[in-house]
């Protein structure tokens, strides 16, 4: 139970691209103080964000590490009702200039517009280390969690050399995943991002997560994934196959 209650976790994680960062108030001392970011995961399946140095959340976050990021699912109805998930982290700053270049050139997948904030505009990357995880699948479904955050094995070069050649030569594959999987399609579309268990989308501004059907730990793996979606006519159901 504890094992899925973890995946289930790492899908919301991955599903989603911003949440509710709590810091400790500097400005108002014994005061949570909330802000909204955008996040993705790297390579070490942690959340990574990228803020600016006169932001308040900033001059907290120096004064005392210690947070937590509040993500739950877009659009729900019932907020009540669906998965959110609290993660209780210590933030520490990117100062290695190797880090660094390897945070940008994932972060810029996911989001293109700051392409130039961490160089022009006085913005840093700063990595969450979670402590603890605390997950609500739902009504009844309430964990503490320690172990969610997976490592991405294609991190790096190979990651992108798979992102660029199906972007570059297999656009009617991903728009065929977009079809499968009913999200919009009126608007341009990218594969941002690959890890184990499935790959990122960018359509418009938007980030979405699709699960491949089996955990994949090779590149031959992730190639037969992908073929399989491009010739698939319903996107497979992953606890089915794990049955």
């Amino acid at each position: 139970m504890t094992a899925k209650a973890a995946r289930n976790a790492r899908e919301l994680l991955l599903k989603e691209y911003r949440g509710a960062l709590s810091t400790h108030s500097k400005s108002m001392p014994g005061f949570p103080f909330g802000s909204v970011v955008p996040y993705c995961l790297d390579d070490q399946g942690r959340p990574l964000i990228l803020i600016s140095r006169i932001a308040q959340h900033t001059h907290n976050l120096k004064l005392d590490p210690k947070c937590s990021l509040l993500i739950g699912e877009r659009e729900a109805e019932d907020i009540q009702s669906v998965g959110r998930i609290t993660v209780l982290a210590e933030a520490v700053q990117l100062t290695d200039p190797a880090a660094i270049e390897a945070a940008a050139r994932r972060y810029d997948r996911y989001f293109p517009e700051s392409a130039d904030y961490h160089q022009a505009h006085d913005f840093d990357f700063w990595v969450l280390n979670p402590v603890r995880y605390r997950y609500i699948g739902g009504f009844g479904a309430i964990h503490w969690l320690d172990n969610v955050a997976l490592a991405n094995p294609f991190a790096g070069a190979v990651e992108t050399g798979m992102v660029e050649h199906m972007n570059q030569d297999h656009a009617k594959a991903i728009a065929h995943y977009v079809e499968l999987s009913g999200l919009p399609a009126d608007e341009p579309v990218q594969l941002v991002g690959i890890d184990s268990e499935g790959m990122h989308l960018r359509i418009g501004q938007g980030i979405h997560w699709l699960p491949f059907s089996q955990t994949c730990n090779t590149p031959t793996q992730v190639r037969e994934a992908l073929v399989q979606l491009a010739r698939a006519e319903k996107w497979p159901d992953r606890e089915a196959q794990e049955a």
